[in-house]
């Protein structure tokens, strides 16, 4: 079993909402590197970031952030929130330096984008579905689909 402990980001800290509610956040660290670089010391192989603001806006935001993150441990990360069109996947992999791209929102609205995505980045992506109430969460938590 691979365990990857996650990090959201939202405003440039490291927080946590609860079910998905922006307005019930935890910060748990204004310095999301650092939380990173703790976790790397824990023996983390692998770590998981989430762009809150980025699956909120629909486009990925903390890119400085994340870019310090992978730059800083030096270890593979994938990353979720946003990322809605195959720019945003290119930026994620090619200038944010990402090992893998996480869909969920754009996944379930337009699975055979998803498809051809998954072709042009072979072994890149990952399908990530949040639940709430057994349906499927989109739009960062914002919206409950009927699937």
């Amino acid at each position: 079993m691979q365990l990857y402990p996650a990090i959201d980001i939202r405003g440039g800290k490291c927080v946590r909402l609860r079910q998905g509610d922006y307005n019930d956040e935890t910060v748990f660290s204004d310095d999301p590197v650092e939380m990173a670089l703790k976790w790397q010391a824990e023996g983390a192989e692998w770590l998981h970031l989430v762009d809150l603001d980025g699956a909120k806006e629909g486009r990925p935001v903390n890119h400085d952030v994340v870019r310090r993150i992978v730059s800083e441990t030096g270890l593979p990360c994938q990353m979720g929130g946003g990322i809605r069109n195959e720019d945003s996947i290119a930026l994620a992999l090619d200038d944010l330096g990402l090992s893998r791209v996480i869909i969920g929102t754009k996944a379930l609205k337009e699975p055979d984008w998803f498809a051809r995505a998954c072709v042009r980045f072979p072994d890149k992506l990952a399908l990530g579905l949040d639940a709430k109430d057994s349906m499927v969460a989109t739009e960062g938590w914002l919206e409950v689909s009927g699937v």
